[in-house]
């Protein structure tokens, strides 16, 4: 028997197809996307006091999608020294070298071309823009400046997601008005209870990752106390919507169940904050988790509002 041969095993193989996509894709961040999208489309509904031609929601919600691929791609490329040293990000396309840099770059930057194309031509030129300045904003106002030199990151740079719920309205009206910014607002005031609370979670990969994160840099006590403060002036700008659009009584009074249930969270966290650091006491993702139910429910409220009337 021949010492020196080589068994299958030892032989790397090249990715398949289906993995290099796979990859691809994941470099987007689909589930950051649904969750962009459920902000753009309700308010289409809202917008049109009804149902919005079906050609414009699916023009609008490609080019959202891949103005959000373009943008999360993007942020990979940058992110990509310090996603290897968080637990929640090292399994990411680049963290884990299956895609070239070079590679997602151009990626990332073709999607941001075509994302604005899809808008302008078949949607308009004002929701391009606003797509536009939203990508530019996350990758650079957010991920090269804001993200790893202040605690106040997520608040400043949350602002590029709270372009959908504008851009959703402008795909129907062509116009700004008062109610996407109210509802620019609430997306914007919510973007921090909902991250920190995430990040107290992992807030020792971002210690190691020299990320300051406010978890990551001040006690869970204080980071709750902030996440009630951001959480009241939340719930009290999702009401503005009622006298501003104006809707029937659903919205207002989803808003108002959503808006105790999220605030009885953030009160419950922030006891639990008083006297431990402890994860499994904290439980900071109960928060999250219901922080993502909260938004989409809201919204999904705001584009049924109109067909109770």
């Amino acid at each position: 028997m021949d010492v020196n041969t080589t068994s299958h095993a030892d032989v790397p193989t090249s990715p398949s197809f289906t993995d290099v996509v796979k990859s691809y894709v994941a470099l987007t961040k689909p589930r950051i996307i649904e969750l962009l999208l459920l902000t753009t489309v309700p308010v289409m509904f809202l917008a049109q006091q009804g149902v919005p031609p079906f050609w414009l929601v699916i023009a609008t919600f490609v080019g959202g999608a891949l103005s959000a691929g373009s943008a999360n791609a993007l942020n990979c490329v940058v992110d990509a020294d310090i996603d290897q040293l968080m637990r929640r990000t090292s399994r990411r396309p680049l963290a884990r070298h299956q895609i070239p840099t070079r590679n997602a770059l151009i990626f990332g930057l073709v999607l941001g071309v075509v994302s604005t194309a899809v808008l302008g031509v078949w949607v308009n030129w004002l929701s391009a823009g606003l797509a536009l300045v939203a990508n530019v904003f996350y990758v650079i106002g957010y991920t090269m400046i804001l993200k790893r030199r202040t605690t106040q990151n997520i608040v400043w740079g949350g602002a590029a997601g709270c372009f959908p719920a504008m851009i959703g309205w402008t795909a129907v009206t062509n116009e700004l008005a008062l109610a996407p910014v109210v509802l620019f607002l609430v997306v914007f005031f919510w973007t921090p209870p909902h991250f920190w609370s995430l990040a107290m979670r992992y807030r020792e990969d971002y210690a190691a990752a020299s990320v300051p994160m406010l978890p990551s840099v001040v006690g869970s006590a204080e980071v709750a106390r902030q996440i009630v403060i951001y959480t009241w002036v939340m719930v009290g700008t999702s009401l503005l919507l009622w006298p501003l659009t104006p809707t029937g009584w659903f919205y207002p009074a989803v808003a108002i169940v959503l808006g105790i249930v999220f605030l009885i969270e953030a009160y419950d966290l922030k006891s639990r904050a008083q006297d431990t650091e402890e994860l499994s006491v904290l439980k900071p993702m109960r928060l999250f988790h219901f922080s993502n139910a909260y938004l989409a429910l809201l919204f999904v409220a705001a584009a049924v509002d109109p067909f109770l009337r």
